[in-house]
């Protein structure tokens, strides 16, 4: 009897002992509002396989075997916005979290139905790129608002452009190998499909690849991925389209293992906050999925969104005060309709296979292949045989009449103000005729309408490995190759009436295809240039994470061979290496960097990141004049790029902040630009060994600056307050101080002269343009518990600058065409002159609201927002013209009544809104 008792008694000490030593995760999910408890939310602990689903009562509990330390717990729902929340897992201990909730997603993430990735197709110039598609899977405060709220200003975190961050589509990277920026409309309007992306801002790790100074963004559209069920929207807008409507439907993964998502949009409207901006964009997209067996996956995603894109102009402020902001001098009337010169149309399909391997519950091998090909194209006007056809070309404009030599033409002013004012758009009419008079004469057209189109083909293979070595460490390694192939020419759209068109230069009578001299082309016919690119890059990375009770740190190494190699297709006159293949260009980037997060307590913690990088210059800044020879920038070497930010962050039920710290230096840089100067000094040329000065002063330029340093310093701050459970207050700031950091080294190059000596542009200490270099929010949110919410923001902007040129700050600027320094030259006028002009400080006032019905098992969304409500005017960038090149130029065009050449200006919307609205079933 003693025998049993005692074998009784130590069984029951044993399994007290057992449960007493096991590790157990549990807790409950209720409405943020009602608190009423959620069944059917997915319980996941990151980085792991490890998941549940709430039940009736809104609980779960974990209880196999966990991974010990600092973890995430991520919970979600359809409908609802996903939450992440630190927990640490101690062994033989149970975490019990009672408190987490989940908000009615009333628009399911809609700030997506209006940002860059679809409002902003025109990127081709600096002043108008912009990382807002970079932002916007992003929970956090400050990226949101750098996203939805300051987008519209060109704001750019950390002063940044998009092509030092990763966007990749599963797995696969998307920036362009040609400016390195991703091509934002080769996914628009599949907003309902991109909604499942993984976001690391800065230098922090990534699981998919080393990533840019920006971060990386994955978007997952592996079909399995997707909840069951579908959803149809329409929307209408004032800012870049009218009208919008997509529909979407997933199947979830079924029971034989097969799951599909399709999706199919349209855009569209004759124009947008511009005038004659119109847009036309469809959207198409699919992925198929099939579930082998426990361990293996093949994916196939399609997707293919053609679009089409009127563009608007950057105007000097003299156009602007004769009509408004919405100014465009791209179009005119024809046959009763408005008629844009500047159209960009993309079309470039992207397919890709991905392979998910299981290799066992804590290793996982992703391969994927991609291939993507299509045509970029943005036309213009060409005017071989006719005077310029631009509105707002500087003789069309009173400010020319009022800087005749001879004293001002008043009655000429008044004639071309009334002109401008009344009609002040291209005479399409007129045009024809031109072309309809040369026809009748036996003479090629005097006008014709072309793109400049891109025809690329990229081939992308990588491979992505994630193992957890145990509960502390996980190790990324990933190997890509790219083949790119990129084919380059003018292309006639449009005789406009004309029987043909003459391939020669107007205006120095080169021939562009010296092999074919002096042909008359049609439409479908190449022009002016024709070349191809070939390019290759092959990268690795690895990257160890290591994740602790007190502190977690990171360290990754990468390194990526790129080549490129021109081969011109036809002979420029002008030129004596434009034809055939020219020198091949290899470059080696390597990257390191690493950091840690100090966890202070569970509130406070310390986070640190450093990284070093080299990457090769993209193909745009490689070639001085790539379009007419093989001529590659000279001393050209990779760009670096140096970079360190330290961050405070607390959180809490109530309160969430992070306050930063960043700095980041940037050095051999390259920067090409293209326009016409006046008022070169007596250009020194290389000829063999020996420099010859020739009497050019004026020509239309190719401007390399090369090897340019830039510092970007600065702080950011996001805080958020949950203060009662239907509002919720935020305030967000971003200061920095964006400049150069040298004087970098300039030369010219010129059909006309060739090449010029190398000048030293003295730009230290000058700002960086593109965007508000400080930018202030405050704003609240209040959620009803009947499912209707709203929310306001104040935004303050300021420090925004105009682009400066380079040329002006050279010693081209003083020197007289002898060469000697111009006699009449005032140190303190000229300083005046160069003097960086800074733009206006703004607010803006946004508002955005929603309201949602379930009616059965369906639901009803309805979300709008209005932009700029005050319907502030406000400056979003500019440029310098290079024109006046020297300081006598520089002089008499500002001591003129209007500016000839005064800066380029961009200006932001006025009062704009968005309405949106959704079914799901």
């Amino acid at each position: 009897m003693k025998k049993r008792l005692i074998i009784f008694l130590i069984g029951i000490f044993s399994s007290a002992t057992m449960f007493a030593q096991q590790t157990i995760v549990k807790g409950s999910v209720s409405e943020s509002i009602t608190l009423e408890p959620i069944p059917d939310v997915t319980v996941t602990i990151e980085g792991t396989v490890i998941e549940t689903q709430t039940n009736a009562s809104g609980e779960f509990e974990f209880s196999e075997e966990l991974p010990l330390g600092e973890q995430i717990i991520r919970i979600s729902k359809p409908g609802y916005v996903f939450k992440r929340y630190p927990i640490v897992i101690n062994e033989g201990e149970t975490v019990n979290i009672t408190d987490m909730t989940l908000e009615i997603d009333s628009v399911e993430s809609n700030l997506f139905t209006i940002n860059l990735t679809d409002d902003e197709l025109n990127t081709d110039t600096s002043g108008l790129d912009n990382i807002s598609g970079l932002l916007q899977s992003s929970q956090d405060v400050f990226q949101r608002t750098a996203a939805f709220e300051w987008s519209s200003s060109f704001f750019r975190v950390r002063g940044l452009d998009s092509e030092n961050g990763s966007v990749l589509i599963n797995g696969i990277e998307m920036n362009k190998l040609f400016d390195g920026r991703p091509q934002w409309s080769d996914w628009g309007g599949l907003n309902d499909v991109l909604r499942n992306q993984e976001l690391t801002s800065g230098l922090q790790p990534s699981n998919y690849n080393f990533g840019g100074v920006l971060g990386t963004t994955n978007m997952n559209v592996r079909a399995s991925q997707y909840r069951e069920g579908g959803r149809v929207t329409y929307s209408t807008s004032n800012r870049s389209y009218t009208n919008r409507i997509m529909a979407s439907y997933s199947s979830g993964l079924s029971k034989n293992g097969w799951a599909y998502t399709f999706m199919a949009g349209r855009r569209w409207g004759k124009e947008g906050y511009q005038d004659a901006t119109l847009y036309d964009a469809n959207s198409f997209f699919a992925s198929v999925e099939k579930k082998i067996n426990d361990k293996h996956s093949l994916n196939f995603t399609g997707m293919y969104t053609p679009n089409r894109r009127g563009k608007s102009s950057p105007n000097t402020q003299e156009v602007y005060d004769l009509k408004d902001i919405r100014y465009n001098e791209y179009w005119g009337w024809l046959d009763g309709e408005k008629k844009n010169s500047r159209i960009k149309e993309v079309e470039e399909p992207i397919f890709m296979l991905n392979h998910y391997w299981d290799i066992s519950d804590k290793t996982r091998l992703n391969t994927n292949v991609g291939y993507q090909f299509g045509k970029i194209g943005n036309s213009r006007l060409d005017f071989a045989g006719g005077a310029n056809p631009s509105p707002a070309y500087y003789q069309n404009l009173p400010s020319y009449f009022l800087a005749d030599d001879d004293g001002p033409d008043y009655e000429g002013a008044y004639l071309a103000e009334q002109e401008f004012i009344n009609d002040g758009q291209i005479d399409w009419e007129r045009i024809l005729d031109a072309n309809l008079t040369n026809n009748t004469a036996g003479l090629p057209g005097a006008y014709v309408l072309y793109e400049d189109r891109t025809d690329d083909t990229q081939l992308t293979f990588n491979s992505i490995l994630n193992t957890e070595i145990n509960e502390n460490i996980l190790l990324n390694a990933a190997f890509t190759y790219k083949d790119f192939k990129s084919e380059n020419f003018g292309n006639i759209i449009d005789l406009l009436g004309s029987t043909g068109y003459l391939n020669v230069d107007n205006f120095d009578g080169f021939q562009f295809d010296a092999r074919n001299p002096n042909r008359i082309v049609g439409e479908g016919d190449k022009f002016r240039y024709n070349y191809e690119i070939d390019a290759s890059v092959i990268s690795g990375y690895a990257q160890a994470q290591f994740k602790y009770s007190k502190v977690d740190f990171y360290a990754s190494a990468s390194i990526t061979s790129t080549t490129y190699q021109r081969n011109g297709l036809w002979e420029h006159s002008a030129f004596e290496n434009s034809y055939g293949k020219g020198e091949k260009l290899s470059f080696t980037g390597v990257g390191a960097k690493g950091g840690l997060t100090y966890k202070i307590t569970g509130k406070h913690l310390i986070d640190i990141n450093g990284g070093y990088l080299t990457k090769a210059p993209t193909l745009r800044n490689s070639y001085s004049n790539v379009r007419e020879n093989n001529d590659v920038v000279s001393n050209i070497t990779e760009e670096k790029i140096a970079s360190v930010d330290v961050s405070y962050i607390y959180r809490s039920p109530i309160v969430k902040a992070k306050l930063t710290g960043y700095y980041t230096k940037i050095q051999d840089a390259n920067e090409i630009a293209f326009y016409f100067a006046d008022g070169l000094a007596n250009i020194n040329i290389e000829n063999g060994n020996e420099s010859v000065s020739i009497n050019q002063t004026t020509a239309f330029v190719q401007e390399v600056l090369q090897g340019v340093d830039k510092r970007h310093i600065g702080a950011e701050l996001g805080l958020e307050a949950q203060v009662t459970p239907t509002i919720k207050l935020k305030g967000v700031a971003s200061v920095g101080q964006y400049t150069y950091d040298n004087n970098p080294n300039l030369y010219l190059t010129s059909s006309l002269f060739g090449r010029t000596d190398t000048y030293t542009a003295n730009m230290k200490n000058y700002k960086v343009s593109g965007g508000p270099q400080q930018a202030y929010s405050v704003g609240f949110e209040y959620r009803d518990p009947d499912y209707w919410w709203f929310g306001a923001t104040v935004n303050y902007l300021s420090n925004t600058y105009v682009d400066i040129s380079p040329l002006t700050r050279t010693e081209n600027f003083y020197l007289d065409r002898d060469g000697l320094p111009i006699n009449d030259y005032d140190e303190g006028i000229a300083q005046e002159l160069l003097k960086q002009e800074e733009f206006d400080d703004y607010f803006t006032v946004n508002l955005i609201g929603g309201k949602s019905w379930k009616i059965g098992e369906y639901y009803i969304g309805l979300f709008a927002s209005i932009n700029n409500l005050l319907d502030e005017v406000y400056k979003t960038g500019g440029f310098e013209q290079g024109r006046n090149a020297n300081y006598r130029e520089l002089l008499a065009d500002n001591q003129n009544p209007k500016r000839v050449f005064g800066p380029k200006y961009w200006y932001g919307r006025g009062a704009t809104y968005f309405v949106n609205l959704n079914f799901r079933f």
